[in-house]
């Protein structure tokens, strides 16, 4: 169960100047037994349950958040509500169980209902984790960078496109794709089909043309492999300690 908070409407130079200002407010989420995430002015609060234990979790989110109001009250900062959203995750199976609980909360005097699919830091996150909906967004959002970038590319010639997708595609196939790992075949198969259109554009191959020798030209791993090549870095700086704390603490 995941409480996200967009609060903290306020301007600040420097993002460290506005941490330092909000740090404190993590000692209101430790005193109600709650894990919390932050970063900048996006505060996330999460809590884990059985199916039979919602109610006691909602509640105790709820209390938690109440007094984050107050807190924002206290120092002139506004929690933004309609920006707050609610994530319930868990098995498909699970999810089924509260179809006839009363899962909304409750914050200051607006109340919120959970919401299928919600953006985090980038990624989309649904409730059963499945990740269909951040790979059916990043692939239309490369699929239309492809087709204004193969409208000047001759143009542009080979070294200017190839930065181009780069900048454009690559970074969006890359970004946070360890979160990929144990998917199934298809949602892969998908993103697989955008890094291939990718590498045709730049070597100006026809749409059946075979990618396999471009890929390799341009040393790019398969998403698969990709995948399993961010897993195996991150597992590196795990064990030398050099991950983020929360990780090593597990």
């Amino acid at each position: 169960m995941v409480n996200k908070l967009h609060s903290f409407h306020w301007t600040a130079v420097y993002h460290k100047e506005f941490v330092a200002y909000t740090e404190d407010s993590s000692d209101v989420v430790v005193k109600h037994d709650i894990n919390q995430h932050a970063y900048a002015d996006d505060n996330q609060l999460h809590a884990s349950c059985f199916p039979r234990d919602v109610a006691r979790a909602r509640q105790h989110l709820s209390e938690c958040t109440a007094d984050l109001v107050v807190w924002c009250a206290q120092r002139r900062l506004q929690l933004n509500v309609n920006k707050t959203e609610v994530l319930l995750v868990g098995s498909k199976h699970n999810l089924t169980k509260l179809s006839n609980e009363d899962i909304s909360f409750t914050i200051g005097l607006e109340t919120v209902q959970p919401s299928d699919v919600v953006r985090d830091l980038g990624v989309w996150l649904d409730s059963e984790l499945s990740l269909r909906h951040h790979v059916t967004k990043i692939a239309a959002s490369c699929f239309y960078q492809l087709r204004r970038l193969r409208q000047v590319r001759r143009r542009a010639g080979h070294e200017v496109t190839t930065r181009l997708v780069l900048a454009l595609v690559i970074s969006k196939l890359d970004y946070c794709n360890s979160l990929l790992a144990g998917l199934p075949t298809s949602p892969l198969n998908v993103l697989q089909k955008v890094q291939n259109a990718a590498a045709r554009l730049i070597c100006q191959l026809r749409p059946r043309d075979n990618v396999s020798c471009s890929l390799q030209r341009l040393h790019w791993l398969s998403i698969r492999s990709h995948v399993l090549y961010r897993q195996c870095i991150l597992m590196y700086r795990i064990n030398c300690g050099q991950a983020p704390q929360q990780l090593i603490r597990r």
